[in-house]
């Protein structure tokens, strides 16, 4: 277990958004509402591992470029295709949207199935299906 991951912390221009845009995929994929308080918001997965949401006042920007140095993509596993599918149904009424949609599902290659979504505030998240 010593290499599993234990949490990501994900600053965000606005929390309320964040709070509805990932807490509808985290809920959907299993994760569970955590600890809360006015500036963030947690989820843990049924690993036991956990993403934080957070408004930080140390904030040096109000936009996030996945284009830049630092974090392109969170991805995140789906318990099948039919999940992926799903998802990819539903997301747009929750906020993300469907990237590569002329690539979908095999935008990562003709063995990977996967959706590659983002949101308003530009972050990606990519839901993976198992082989």
């Amino acid at each position: 277990m010593a290499a599993a991951l234990h949490h990501v912390e994900i600053w965000v221009p606005d929390l309320s958004r964040a709070v509805e845009s990932w807490g509808w995929i985290l809920g959907r994929l299993g994760w569970k509402d955590g600890d809360s308080w006015p500036g963030g918001q947690i989820w843990t997965a049924p690993d036991g591992s956990y993403l934080v949401v957070e408004q930080s006042p140390a904030l040096s920007a109000t936009e996030h470029d996945r284009l830049r140095p630092g974090m392109n993509h969170l991805a995140l596993n789906a318990g099948s295709r039919a999940e992926v599918d799903a998802i990819v149904a539903e997301a747009s009424d929750q906020g993300w949207t469907l990237m590569f949609a002329d690539r979908h599902p095999y935008a990562g290659g003709p063995r990977h199935y996967a959706a590659f979504l983002h949101n308003g505030d530009g972050y990606e998240l990519e839901i993976v299906a198992p082989l």
